[in-house]
């Protein structure tokens, strides 16, 4: 056994471990002043982006939607259109950096303008990394964030994965959470449960449309 597991090293490419990722879970009241926070942090280390969104951005609301007063720019950046996304990352290659996107319901459409803003500055949306959380099903669970049913919520979350493993194969389509359903009550039992749970409705209805081929399924499975 021993030298069955040397010659396996022996044959081997190994590669460095790339260090840990560092970036601040940040977002400012707008896209202007959460851009300078952006790039002040990654002059002082910072490797990557962590964007938090205001609530009226979680939900799919505009910022002058009526329902989106009092609201806006509280807990992160608004984003309403391209020249928002653009604005939020001016200066910054997106072709050299990994962004992770907290948001969930409009997922979607947040990865759209990403990577809309990312071609603008000249990159190629296959060299793209980062992460959207894309975790609905969490949502009626726990935070309340959510704007479809069920069902459809779960085949919007499958259409992101199979268009990332077809166009951004860099990226991480979702991040099936857990922590928030213990602050929301959940035993640790259940907090288990529920993310296992979610995570393999999510790998069934990614197999079930026939979007991604079997060969490569693990791959799928390899980025939730």
């Amino acid at each position: 056994m021993a030298q069955e597991f040397a010659n396996a090293q022996q044959g081997d490419e190994r590669q460095r471990d790339k260090p840990w990722l560092i970036r601040t879970y940040s977002g400012y009241g707008s896209a202007k002043e959460s851009n300078a926070l952006y790039r002040k942090n990654l002059a002082r280390g910072q490797t990557g982006l962590s964007v938090a969104f205001d609530l009226p951005t979680q939900t799919g609301y505009d910022s002058d939607h009526v329902l989106a007063r009092g609201e806006v720019g509280k807990v992160g950046v608004p984003i309403c259109h391209l020249g928002d996304m653009e604005a939020l990352f001016e200066g910054i290659p997106l072709e050299k950096m990994n962004t992770s996107m907290t948001i969930n319901a409009p997922a979607a459409w947040l990865l759209s303008l990403y990577i809309a803003a990312a071609e603008n500055q000249g990159a190629a949306r296959g060299q793209l990394s980062g992460t959207t959380q894309n975790d609905v099903i969490k949502e009626y669970l726990s935070r309340g964030t959510y704007i479809f049913p069920p069902d459809p919520s779960l085949r919007l979350t499958a259409d992101i994965i199979a268009f990332t493993y077809r166009e951004v194969p860099k990226w991480n389509p979702t991040n099936i959470c857990s922590y928030h359903l213990q602050e929301a009550g959940a035993t640790p039992e259940q907090e288990l449960a529920f993310a296992l749970a979610t995570a393999q409705a999510v790998l069934d209805k990614v197999r079930d449309s026939g979007q991604v081929p079997a060969a490569d399924f693990p791959k799928v499975v390899g980025r939730i």
